[in-house]
């Protein structure tokens, strides 16, 4: 966590919150200052080194501490010590677990998050890869880069299909090592990757989505290409697969999102090697899956075939369904009512992809991000584009540019 990615408040806090963060954070630094000025070197509550503190100095912390072993500072109690750092921004949280252990617990041990979450405090960032070696994140407040520790994996699981899932405070890659599915988890309680649990039944050209720390994903294609209808729910606090009913209809190469409490799974091919226009929703209350018509049209890349096509490019801001259409180069909203598509804006004027791949189509809060290479016979360059549904007129803007292949794999954006 100390080294690695960290993450900004959201665009979304509101401005009153924003400045109590501030008001906060400051406190909290003037009293993490002011006890390292005033105490002798043998007596600070606070470890000044960024490091790790050696033994010497952990044994005079934890003897300074008996005092008060509930406070993280004593001056402002463990209540207002908590309140600043759920309302300071998560890009601190490194400097400030480096204080000394109990805030190195308190941040790592992921309590903050939820209680962040309860709160209504979400902070975006998003991870892609454009190398089948590499994960990339970006912080669209403060426009920076930053590279994840390299993935501990062989070269047939970069080389096989993959799909990427953001939940919780993880980021979720599956895929194949030879003959064996299996899942890394990344986790921003500790910049490290793991193996993480794999799904109760292998799959892989799944739908997935997440909604704070749980995940459902549904359909896909077996180890044996088997197409399927099963789902599975994770609980990233947990860490556990739970399966659901089973879809009315077989599907891969799909696409998911969650939208008004509810996991929509949209277009993709059943076991003939079909398109489906029909969509399915599933009711967390109920359990029940119910599918809707003519959901998502086919005339996309209608002259390819449907097996070369990506799945549906779709994302959900604000509760409203909006889709990349690649060949018109359009954004789609979805008017729930009516069960139609109506053209909004258009996809920016680099964006390009093959049939669908290597362009990334994400919500980030209350905008749209789009990240894909330019149309240019040279390549190499990839850029993050975003735009707000409810600014008008649609005007795309460019967060960032760099260096890149211009093809990405995989891409999720983790708001926790």
């Amino acid at each position: 966590m100390l080294e690695g990615p960290t993450f900004l408040v959201s665009r979304d806090l509101p401005s009153a919150c924003e400045q109590e963060s501030k008001w906060t954070y400051n406190a909290l630094c003037v009293t993490s200052l002011s006890k390292r000025k005033t105490s002798k070197p043998s007596e600070g509550n606070f470890v000044i080194s960024p490091s790790e503190p050696n033994n010497s100095n952990t044994k005079k912390q934890d003897a300074n501490n008996h005092s008060d072993s509930t406070s993280l500072i004593n001056q402002i109690g463990l209540d207002l010590t908590i309140n600043c750092l759920l309302l300071s921004s998560r890009s601190d949280y490194g400097s400030i677990a480096s204080l000394n252990r109990k805030f190195r617990t308190l941040i790592r041990n992921g309590e903050l998050y939820k209680l962040r979450r309860k709160m209504g405090i979400i902070e975006h960032w998003i991870y892609f890869s454009c190398n089948l070696f590499k994960w990339e994140a970006f912080d669209p407040i403060r426009h920076r880069w930053m590279r994840l520790p390299a993935m501990d994996c062989n070269e047939c699981f970069m080389c096989s299909d993959k799909e990427s899932l953001a939940v919780g405070t993880e980021l979720l890659v599956f895929g194949k090592e030879i003959d064996n599915h299996v899942v890394y988890k990344y986790s921003i309680l500790t910049n490290s990757w793991s193996p993480g649990i794999k799904t109760t039944t292998p799959r892989c050209l799944f739908a997935s989505a997440s909604l704070n720390e749980i995940a459902i994903v549904a359909g896909g294609c077996s180890p044996s290409g088997k197409i399927l209808n099963s789902a599975e729910l994770y609980n990233s606090e947990i860490g556990t697969w739970v399966s659901l009913n089973s879809m009315n209809k077989r599907r891969k190469m799909c696409s998911g999102v969650f939208m008004d409490k509810k996991f929509y799974v949209i277009g993709g091919v059943d076991e003939n090697f079909n398109e489906l226009t029909c969509g399915e929703v599933y009711d967390l209350q109920t359990g029940v899956w119910t599918v809707i018509p003519g959901m998502f049209p086919v005339g996309v890349g209608k002259d390819a075939p449907a097996m070369s096509k990506a799945p549906p490019l779709v994302a959900v801001v604000r509760d409203e369904l909006y889709a990349g259409f690649y060949e018109e180069q359009e954004v789609r909203r979805y008017d729930k009512r009516r069960n139609v598509w109506v053209r909004v804006a258009g996809l920016p004027e680099k964006a390009s992809s093959m049939n669908g791949w290597g362009l990334a189509f994400r919500a980030c809060g209350d905008e749209l991000i789009v990240i894909g290479g330019p149309r240019a016979a040279y390549g190499g360059m990839v850029e993050l584009n975003s735009w707000r549904p409810d600014e008008s007129p649609p005007e795309w803007n460019l967060l960032a540019r760099k260096h890149s292949s211009g093809f990405v794999y995989n891409c999720a954006v983790m708001g926790c």
